[in-house]
């Protein structure tokens, strides 16, 4: 459903996120072992987090990605993904066709819309906080 990229974008922050609630920055080598995900990418991947505001970078010895615990509740899914992905996980066509809409519909269109309009909801409707708080009580896991 969502890019390679977007998976390791909304793994990375929240594993940020998850240290961030308890004080820590994070380097890119701690974030790629713990997502399992290559470096040079994953380096790209922050560099748009970044500059979209969702995660801070700080440079130096005492420097690293973090994000401000009062930003958790504020900030959704949705936020990472249009970053990454961009919005067309909200309008794309579930068999990838460029000229798929109401006129002129793929065979999975009516059934599609529905399940982008709830996925559209669940990522606006839910926050790090929300997702951090799971992964922090051991409900949820971003290993396998």
């Amino acid at each position: 459903m969502f890019s390679k990229t977007c998976e390791y974008g909304i793994k990375a922050t929240l594993y940020i996120a998850l240290q961030s609630m308890n004080g820590k920055r994070v380097s890119l080598k701690n974030i790629v072992e713990e997502i399992n995900s290559p470096e040079a990418f994953t380096a790209k991947i922050l560099q748009q987090l970044t500059k979209s505001k969702i995660i801070t970078s700080n440079r130096g010895s005492l420097g690293g990605f973090s994000i401000p615990p009062s930003d958790l509740k504020i900030i959704k899914l949705s936020q990472i993904v249009k970053t990454i992905d961009g919005n067309d996980i909200y309008t794309g066509c579930g068999l990838g066709m460029k000229a798929c809409n109401a006129d002129h519909p793929c065979p999975m269109h009516d059934k599609f819309v529905d399940i982008r309009n709830e996925l559209k909801s669940m990522l606006e409707t839910t926050s790090l906080f929300e997702l951090v708080h799971n992964l922090k009580e051991g409900f949820t896991f971003l290993k396998s």
